[in-house]
């Protein structure tokens, strides 16, 4: 019985060996699939676009936040980052709240870690006040207008409500751009979890690998590509590609470039 053991303890560990020293071998199902550089040759059935900072400018919701934070404009990180920590722990906790609430509640716990008295009203009003009329950054409109008359479908996919990302779109001018609008309002995960983009390919009916996703936040693209999905990342200013994630196949600092590139696609 101990020599069967020591057998199968030391196949395993073999097997381990060969899949860390040669992954084709262990993964040889995949040799019939298409290599990443010419997946990345062909065009993606849907373009997924994020909405916040992707396509709208963030700065007078910014100025609204850090006025409400003394002013603080160096606290504005640490409110994104614990507004994405808590969306991810109500994720994995099984709980749901609409993006914006989650906002107001990190903007509470940075204000209160800051002295900084803050009510619950006066930290949604200075989110959701803004966040409703944020303006288009300024090539956006032309670089969707070039992807619709280039033939793409044009899908948003956002961590906002549908009611909000709706009425910022109206306020923005961007309604007449999009093919279909998803928030995961309707399945109640964040992106970056993984649930997140799977459920958004079933609703276009297409594979993973036929998602392209266009953002300016590293977890965003990250999050996309370990769902199997291809990415372009916008490095809009202070934006960065998480490093242990496997990069996207396009990286710009506009949209303009980033629809130039996927048109030259076949």
């Amino acid at each position: 019985m101990i020599h069967k053991k020591n057998n199968r303890r030391d196949f395993i560990k073999k097997t381990a060996m060969v899949g860390l020293a040669a992954p084709h071998l262990a993964f040889s199902s995949t040799l019939n699939e298409p290599s990443k550089t010419e997946s990345t040759n062909i065009r993606p059935k849907v373009l997924f676009f994020d909405v916040n900072e992707t396509l709208l400018d963030l700065t007078a919701m910014k100025e609204s936040v850090g006025k409400v934070l003394g002013n603080r404009n160096d606290l504005l990180p640490l409110w994104f980052t614990t507004m994405l920590q808590y969306s991810l722990v109500s994720t994995v906790g099984r709980q749901y709240n609409d993006f914006g609430i989650i906002g107001a509640a990190a903007l509470q716990m940075v204000a209160s870690n800051h002295g900084i008295t803050l009510t619950e009203e006066q930290a949604r009003e200075s989110i959701l006040g803004p966040i409703r009329s944020l303006p288009a950054h300024p090539e956006v409109k032309a670089a969707l207008q070039k992807l619709k008359d280039a033939g793409y479908k044009l899908v948003s996919f956002t961590n906002s409500s549908n009611k909000g990302v709706e009425t910022q779109f109206k306020n923005a001018g961007l309604l007449e751009y999009f093919d279909e609008r998803l928030s995961i309002e309707d399945m109640g995960k964040f992106k970056p979890h993984t649930d997140a983009y799977d459920w958004a390919a079933r609703k276009m009916q297409i594979k993973p690998e036929e998602c392209l996703l266009v953002a300016a936040h590293g977890w965003d693209i990250a999050g996309a590509i370990w769902a199997n999905w291809r990415g372009a990342f916008i490095s809009r200013p202070g934006a960065q590609l998480y490093p242990l994630a496997e990069k996207p196949e396009i990286i710009a600092s506009n949209l303009t470039v980033i629809a130039d590139k996927l048109i030259a696609l076949k």
